[in-house]
């Protein structure tokens, strides 16, 4: 059992006494931060600290945290920011009410119970905490990427820093001579990182052969097979279909089509799969929520939404979340009709006979998904509805508007598209992108390669 708490040092002892009842392996650890570092890098130094207790977490059975003492935020506002970034509930006997009020609407707990601290269970990932948690997992893995737009300054931003943490092995695909150029112009290292030609890779031949074999029966030309094979997005998908590499990352110059197309052709999708969907994370302030599809397929029917739930959910495990599917609707259950709202029904239906493991329901309208006292009233007894953290949305329409919506309202970070469904991780940026982004995806990518 791991647990981390905030403390006031007032009652360090009397918290101590109580620990040793329950926990013989227990230690304390004083938050420490310098001011100027960080009003001026807060993200590094809150990621020093997450790595601090995550050292602690492999010693001990528990930890008791010393809150900082820091007034420039306000003493209480940064503990809270802390203990939430942390994970951890708060003990406070002084102040109480001015804690609550400031943590308005949190999942937080905050007490002056010890006993209720003790036996409290709280699950918070933060934008940070969720970056660091896929930092550590790609780190881990050490999987092979390969990214075709070398000629735009963010991903040789983004290659650049993944290569310099050591979180993946990385390729490139460009001019060789141009491409290392333009990263001693921005100056950027490279040394760590392949870069391939298509025009003139050896490889380039052997794919076209593959490529006409593939799609002869499409009517493909052999010359129009070597054309393809010389196209970046699709000399990448060959790395990724011959096992040169584990997964491609694409699009923030090009389209999304331009991406998923070759990846269709010539990956495609895996067994019992019919269609690929995107997914989205998005990092709240407080919990990480997944949203499909967002990406791929206008109007689903049943069976393709059951499919986005089923690998939706799978996704949500492989990242540590506890998956609650809510296929959502403008109508919650019986309330009411139309077209939409039958394909869910059935979706629904689908799911609940064929996957029994999986934890979902609907149709749900997005406010009986989220919110307890909505859903008493609008859902009753079921076993989603409030607690949603998956949402399948019933067209690519409401999907693509809610996600952003969502993410420049709310200033949440939306990680993705993710797709799902295809026989090796091949992911699509935004061509709004911004390097972290990029970084993101390919963390992303690596996971699921190492998933695979």
């Amino acid at each position: 059992m791991n647990s981390f708490y905030l403390i006031s040092p007032l009652n360090l002892a009397h918290l101590k006494e109580k620990v040793a009842l329950k926990f013989k392996n227990f230690t304390t650890f004083e938050i420490k931060i310098d001011e100027a570092a960080y009003l001026t890098s807060k993200k590094q130094e809150i990621l020093k600290l997450i790595d601090k207790f995550e050292m602690l977490k492999k010693e001990y059975d528990f930890i008791i945290v010393i809150g900082s003492k820091f007034k420039f935020l306000g003493t209480n506002e940064t503990n809270l920011m802390l203990a939430k970034e942390l994970n951890c509930p708060i003990f406070a006997d002084e102040n109480l009410n001015e804690l609550r009020a400031i943590n308005s609407g949190s999942r937080l707990l905050i007490t002056d119970d010890i006993d209720e601290i003790l036996k409290a269970e709280q699950n918070i990932t933060t934008k940070i905490k969720f970056e660091y948690n896929l930092t550590k997992l790609a780190k881990s893995l050490q999987k092979h990427i390969i990214l075709p737009e070398s000629e735009d300054e963010r991903i040789l931003r983004a290659v650049a820093e993944i290569s310099a943490k050591n979180l993946a092995k990385l390729t490139l695909l460009g001019n060789t001579s141009e491409t290392k150029k333009r990263a001693y112009e921005l100056g950027l290292n490279l040394e760590n990182i392949e870069i391939l030609d298509p025009q003139t890779s050896e490889l380039t031949s052997k794919f076209a052969e593959q490529i006409f074999e593939a799609r002869k029966a499409k009517n493909l030309s052999y010359d129009q097979a070597q054309i393809l094979a010389k196209d970046r997005n699709y000399f990448a998908t060959m790395c990724v279909k011959n096992a040169l590499v584990d997964g491609m990352v694409s699009g923030a110059v090009g389209t999304t089509a331009d991406t998923i197309r070759p990846a269709l052709q010539l990956i495609k999708t895996k067994p019992g799969i019919s269609t690929v969907s995107g997914l989205f994370f998005i990092a709240l302030d407080e919990e990480i929520l997944l949203y499909a599809d967002c990406a791929v397929t206008p109007k689903p029917d049943a069976n393709t939404l059951a499919q986005t739930a089923v690998l939706s959910a799978k996704s949500a495990q492989n990242f540590g979340i506890t998956p609650s599917v809510a296929l959502l609707s403008y109508s919650t259950k019986e309330s009411g009709a139309g077209e939409s709202v039958e394909t869910v029904k059935l979706a629904t239906k689908i799911i609940n006979e064929n996957q029994s493991w999986l934890n979902a329901d609907g149709p749900l309208q997005y406010d009986a998904a989220t919110n307890l006292d909505t859903a008493a009233k609008k859902a009753p007894g079921s076993r989603v509805s409030g607690r949603a953290n998956v949402f399948v949305f019933p067209d690519l329409n409401s999907a693509n508007i809610c996600y952003k919506a969502v993410q420049k309202s709310a200033n949440a970070l939306a990680v993705g598209p993710v797709l799902q469904g295809l026989n090796a991780p091949v992911n699509d940026l935004s061509r709004g992108a911004t390097v972290q982004d990029i970084i993101n995806t390919i963390l992303i990518t690596a996971i699921q390669a190492g998933e695979n």
